[in-house]
């Protein structure tokens, strides 16, 4: 295989990272902003204040695309000869965190309705949200030490 395409298959694993993360992250705040809005929508029907809290909930799913970017660099950082190992940790790591924040939007819609129709309850919420956002951390943090662990195994079998 040349180096050429085995450039072009770590490239694809770490775009991959960032781009299934980026793809859950818009999904999730889509659908959060789609809550809220509809929940804005019933305070200025009711005559109640519009609660501002709502913004929060709606950009939580935001935060995996930081993942995404994270995981990008690391993966970019493995050797030619470990294209499998960055085309798996992108596509599987990125469909992790994707799916993190895809959910994380959709239980962040809950957030908004259920707060916007009683005032309260905002921190639980967010304590929620940050319970769904922690499966994206750990695929972050494991997918870094399996770089990690392979970048070690081929330093050793080059050096042997």
């Amino acid at each position: 295989m040349t180096q050429e395409l085995q450039q072009a298959l770590v490239n694809v694993g770490a775009f991959s990272a960032f781009g299934m993360s980026a793809i859950g992250s818009a999904y999730g705040c889509g659908v959060a902003a789609s809550s809220a809005i509809g929940s804005w929508k019933k305070c200025y029907a009711q005559g109640r204040p519009v609660p501002f809290q709502l913004t929060i909930l709606t950009g939580a799913p935001m935060t995996q695309t930081i993942y995404g970017v994270i995981l990008m660099g690391q993966i970019m950082a493995l050797g030619l000869t470990c294209w499998p190992e960055a085309l798996i940790i992108g596509l599987i790591g990125g469909l992790g965190i994707c799916f993190s924040a895809m959910f994380q939007g959709r239980a962040a819609a809950g957030g908004c309705d259920a707060f916007a129709e009683t005032g309260q309850g905002f921190v639980n919420y967010l304590i929620a949200l940050g319970i769904v956002e922690t499966i994206a951390i750990f695929v972050l943090a494991f997918g870094i030490k399996y770089i990690g662990d392979v970048t070690k195994a081929a330093a050793a079998i080059a050096g042997a």
